[in-house]
C-alpha cells in the first residue's frame, strides 16, 4: 500500500489552479459573449416574460 509521494503544497496549488480554469471557463461562457448574442438572449427573455404575464390569471 505505498503510493507516490506527493508534495502537499503542490497538490493544493494544482486544486486551485483547477478551480480557477473552472471558474474562469464559467465567466467566459457568461459574459464573453458579442452584443448581438446579448440582445438575442434578452429579446428571448423578454418573450418568455410577456407569454407568462398574457397567461396570468388574475
Amino acid at each position: 500500500m505505498t503510493g507516490k509521494v506527493v508534495s502537499l503544497s503542490a497538490a493544493r496549488k494544482a486544486r486551485d489552479r483547477d478551480a480557477k480554469k473552472v471558474r474562469a471557463d464559467a465567466n467566459a461562457a457568461r459574459f464573453g459573449r458579442t452584443r448581438a448574442e446579448k440582445d438575442v438572449e434578452k429579446a428571448q427573455a423578454d418573450k418568455a416574460q410577456r407569454h407568462v404575464d398574457d397567461h396570468e390569471i388574475e
